[in-house]
């Protein structure tokens, strides 16, 4: 066994509580073994956290990692137009090569803004999968199935490879990814293939995974048609159970927040996404109140434009406040165990806390930064004041992934390079 020491900082406990300890790690196991005192001397390597807040690893509830590349390509306008105008067309292009590249500069924003796991819904996703393997973190993967715009024949084998791909990729990098069933949405996703396809799902044993009420336009269809709410016909579709997760629900009603909370699915709040594609605003002090699990997850970097947790946090805050009309709701611990705890327990990983026995996922947070002082209440920093370039160390499984800002397990340069030809290909292929 092989030991690692983060000493001498303030450690952010699972009660959202902080206290003076360090933290000691079983690297082999990627388990936490104690958090205490003066635990230095019983490890063979530390990592110095002086002046620094201990967290766990941010969870990234619902991202689509390769997005990356196409930050900044298409920006201010509604959801439909936006995927169909400009989204849709640059990814029909894409390639294995290609979302590699972005997935690999989506991981390297992750490792340098303390994630250490995410769920994402993609395309080519063995190679998302591989690139998350090399990179050290752990994730929820699964295939984007969508039918709209397919014949019969293209959209039972797009489902089909849903199904493949989550066999296939469920329990790699030693248990570090897992996988989901993952149609798109309830509006791109015909009834007839859910019917068929998500009781597939439930043989193979992974959850479902899909947005759900993210704007209007994704309700008025649904009411009327089926003559139901959205989440009652994912209901009827069997896609609303136990360890199912939705993002966004932005557009819930109180029937279907009981219905969530009932079968205890839970909901991936991305605010950030919400707000500048003008979607609206989650009711999540509603869900919180209502014992719904809510999670957060910055969506994909074209519509965020970044995939930084911190800053996920402060606008989940915010806009939980205006959305409440009351400036108590979605206070700090909420959206703090909402990027932690909350986000691991939505997405099904055991993740997101500090304690003995829990996987050694963790970040360490400089506070030594005119913004962070003083040091009033750092749980109150943690959720409105810090900032992806806070973190120094991060830490996944045991291995220290970024030490003191310097990434170990990706080359920076090289990634960001290879992540610029690859947009460019992109843009290029499809504005031919």
């Amino acid at each position: 066994m092989t030991t690692l020491a983060i000493t001498g900082g303030q450690v952010l406990l699972p009660d959202i509580t902080v206290t003076r300890a360090d933290v000691l790690i079983d690297q082999e196991a990627g388990e936490i073994l104690e958090v205490g005192d003066d635990l230095a001397a019983d490890a063979d390597e530390t990592l110095d956290a002086a002046d620094s807040l201990v967290t766990p690893g941010f969870v990234n509830g619902h991202c689509h990692v390769a997005m990356s590349l196409l930050r900044g390509y298409a920006d201010d306008k509604p959801l439909d137009a936006w995927l169909r105008e400009d989204i849709w067309p640059v990814e029909a292009e894409l390639t294995a090569d290609t979302v590699r590249a972005g997935t690999e500069l989506g991981v390297l924003e992750m490792i340098k803004s303390g994630t250490t796991a995410f769920a994402d819904m993609y395309f080519f996703v063995p190679t998302i999968a591989e690139a998350v393997a090399d990179a050290g973190l752990r994730a929820r993967l699964g295939h984007g199935v969508i039918s709209v715009a397919k014949d019969a024949d293209a959209a039972r084998e797009d489902a089909r490879e849903g199904l493949e791909v989550a066999a296939e990729i469920d329990g790699m990098a030693d248990g570090r990814i897992a996988s989901a069933f993952m149609p798109h949405s309830l509006t791109t996703v015909d009834g007839e293939y859910l019917e068929e396809f998500v009781p597939q799902a439930r043989d193979l044993g992974v959850p479902i995974h899909y947005h759900a009420n993210e704007t209007e336009d994704e309700v008025v269809p649904i009411v009327e048609e089926e003559g139901v709410r959205p989440l009652a016909y994912a209901a009827e579709k069997g896609m609303l159970e136990d360890g199912d997760f939705v993002a966004h629900g932005v557009h819930v009603d109180e029937s279907e927040i009981g219905l969530l909370a009932e079968a205890g699915t839970s909901v991936i709040h991305c605010p950030a996404s919400n707000m500048k594609l003008a979607s609206g605003m989650a009711p999540v002090q509603r869900m919180h109140e209502a014992g719904v699990t809510v999670g957060l997850g910055t969506d994909g970097a074209a519509s965020n434009n970044d995939l930084s947790m911190l800053d996920e946090a402060r606008d989940a805050a915010m806009i939980g406040k205006l959305a409440a009309d009351d400036a108590s709701a979605v206070p700090a611990e909420a959206v703090v165990e909402m990027m932690t705890r909350g986000s691991a327990e939505a997405i099904g990983l055991d993740t997101g806390r500090l304690e003995e026995g829990a996987p050694a996922d963790l970040a360490v947070i400089d506070l030594e930064e005119p913004h962070l002082t003083p040091r009033h209440d750092l749980v109150s920093h943690l959720a409105y004041a810090a900032a992806a370039a806070d973190v120094r160390h991060t830490v996944c499984d045991g291995q220290v992934l970024m030490r003191d800002r310097e990434v170990l397990t990706l080359e920076e340069d090289a990634v960001r390079a290879r992540a610029t030809e690859a947009a460019e290909m992109l843009v290029t292929a499809a504005e031919e």
